[in-house]
């Protein structure tokens, strides 16, 4: 795995099994999209804090990066980390999911297994003109970015708390409400996936919260792909972006040099995994129905 940048370094990061009772000790938490990106480091900001992880990722390069993460957070937390591939955009990747999970983690003797928490990080974008919409893409989002999620979380329902100390995150965007060009499909996956939040928050209550995160640009290999047309379409948003504005000799050299032309820095994934955890913390219970800011200030929730 890389070596993170000093600068984002935090003390929760050395949290060691030696270091006490952590604050998610022995809860079992599902991530998907698990083996790059933000999901990495949501799994090891849930490990960090002694939760139990299942690394979900869906393709066999995907594979190695996954395994090699388990080994990983396994060694450094002294937790259980467990790779586990399925496609969310399956019908039946969800549940195959969640059947893995209790097979590994249901206690040996009674058999008892309880799901602690969902992190619906697993998602696909695509830009596109309205014009230009064709139907085998629409399917292809809705089906990662919307009834992944909802399917996962069906399948879930039997073995989620009943103390409402269960936690739910479904990883949104604010292109759910910016209303970019070219993300008639993608805008609308995640608006859908902030309706769910509201609906899952009122039907689960006695479960668990639910909760979503918005996102902006994260310096991911999704966001490096993007094109000159969408960086300049997304330019004056982060320029009025209140935490975008890359600071010489804190952020990497090469984030900083591309954030002139960009009008400022995406975040880092640390940074978007660090709001999840904070909602996964018992100190979150009264915090449910809510999509939290999670984009430096780029949209403000409401």
């Amino acid at each position: 795995m890389a070596t993170r940048p000093q600068h984002m370094r935090t003390a929760s990061t050395n949290l060691g099994s030696g270091s006490g009772q952590r604050p998610l000790e022995g809860r079992v938490g599902i991530v998907t999209g698990a083996s790059r990106g933000i999901g990495v480091e949501i799994a090891r900001n849930l490990a960090s804090k002694g939760c139990h992880v299942v690394l979900n990722y869906t393709s066999d390069s995907s594979t190695q990066m996954a395994e090699d993460l388990a080994s990983e957070l396994q060694a450094e937390y002294g937790i259980k980390a467990l790779a586990v591939q399925a496609s969310i955009g399956s019908e039946n990747g969800p549940k195959h999911l969640v059947e893995v999970t209790k097979n590994n983690f249901q206690h040996p003797k009674t058999g008892k297994f309880q799901l602690d928490i969902i992190i619906n990080n697993a998602g696909v974008a695509g830009n596109n003109l309205v014009e230009n919409v064709d139907c085998d893409d629409f399917a292809r989002q809705y089906n990662v970015n919307v009834r992944g999620p909802l399917l996962l979380v069906q399948a879930a329902i039997p073995y989620l708390p009943n103390d409402r100390s269960g936690r739910i995150v479904n990883l949104s965007s604010v292109s759910s409400s910016l209303g970019y060009k070219s993300q008639s499909i993608y805008g609308g996956t995640k608006a859908a996936l902030e309706s769910m939040t509201r609906t899952w928050s009122r039907e689960l209550a006695e479960r668990c919260t639910v909760n979503a995160i918005n996102p902006g640009p994260v310096a991911t290999d999704m966001y490096s792909s993007t094109d000159e047309a969408f960086v300049a379409q997304n330019k004056p948003f982060i320029e009025n972006t209140p935490l975008a504005a890359p600071r010489k000799g804190i952020d990497p050299e090469k984030i900083y040099e591309a954030s002139q032309n960009a009008g400022g820095r995406p975040a880092y994934s640390e940074e978007v995994a660090g709001v999840v955890g904070m909602l996964c913390l018992p100190e979150a219970g009264w915090t449910t129905g809510s999509v939290i800011c999670a984009n430096g200030g780029m949209k403000f929730s409401f």
